[in-house]
């Protein structure tokens, strides 16, 4: 049997070339590429807190006008309980809030000299950064 001598030229001549190839490729260990997926998840996971905490500390406040019902004050009592004073008309309510759960347990009437009026908003975002911009330069 006879093979033609194109073919067999050209697979001697793939062989070497396919075992360079697989030479030329970078060894790494484990530990390496360990190391590496590590660092890149503690990149994603700083930028992320850093991202969080820009947003909480300039981010938008919830003040103004809240129509009817206003949020008088509160407090915590414990991770899902709270007591809220809340003014409706010239009425205050205590609510107890829990983990799916709102009851009233307290109206009385709105005591007088009370000021309830919200507070103004802070300045956007935009205002306090370009006021940090500023003072950068100088």
């Amino acid at each position: 049997m006879k093979f033609p001598l194109v073919p067999a030229i050209l697979l001697t001549g793939m062989i070497p070339a396919a075992a360079h190839a697989a030479d030329a490729l970078p060894q790494t260990s484990a530990f390496g590429a360990f190391f590496q997926a590590l660092m890149g998840l503690m990149v994603v996971l700083g930028m992320l807190y850093g991202f969080f905490w820009l947003l909480r500390r300039y981010g938008p406040v919830q003040t103004g006008a809240q129509g009817v019902v206003k949020v008088v004050g509160g407090v915590m009592l414990g991770p899902r309980e709270r007591l809220v004073v809340v003014e409706v008309e010239d009425t205050w309510v205590l609510v107890g809030v829990a983990s799916g759960h709102v009851s009233t347990l307290h109206t009385l009437a709105k005591p007088e000299g009370v000021d309830t009026t919200p507070v103004p908003a802070s300045t956007p975002f935009a205002d306090k950064l370009s006021e940090l911009l500023r003072r950068a330069k100088s």
